[in-house]
């Protein structure tokens, strides 16, 4: 395979990060990535490039999956958001759908409703 993929990742552990990025790879990914975990951080990153996907844990320090998603939305970006957590539970996940993201199982994008993903960049 070897696509590019340009993964936006909000967490705050370095290490999750890594097996984020190992994760992808091991798939088949040539990731490029940058890690954020407050909203500054994530708007500044937003603002610099391109990205083909959001990956957010759901539990931050400074900032959370919920309100990493809201600011997705106010930018107006049609980039996929999935939500990852450590911890899973049905406490985060609820707390991600009533922020706007579809349920387990459905493909969400965040802004003008194209029907299908991009592919990753060549």
């Amino acid at each position: 395979m070897n696509r590019a993929l340009a993964v936006l990742i909000v967490e705050a552990s370095e290490s999750d990060a890594c097996r984020l990025v190992d994760w992808l790879s091991a798939a088949g990914y040539r990731v490029a990535s940058a890690r954020v975990e407050t909203a500054a951080q994530m708007q500044a990153a937003l603002a610099a490039q391109p990205w083909d996907v959001v990956l957010a844990d759901c539990n931050l320090p400074q900032f959370s999956g919920a309100a990493a998603l809201a600011l997705l939305q106010e930018a107006g970006l049609d980039i996929p958001f999935i939500a990852v957590s450590g911890a899973q539970g049905e406490e985060a996940a609820a707390i991600i759908m009533k922020a706007g993201a579809p349920g387990p199982g459905h493909r969400a994008r965040t802004g003008s409703g194209r029907k299908q993903a991009p592919a990753p960049r060549e």
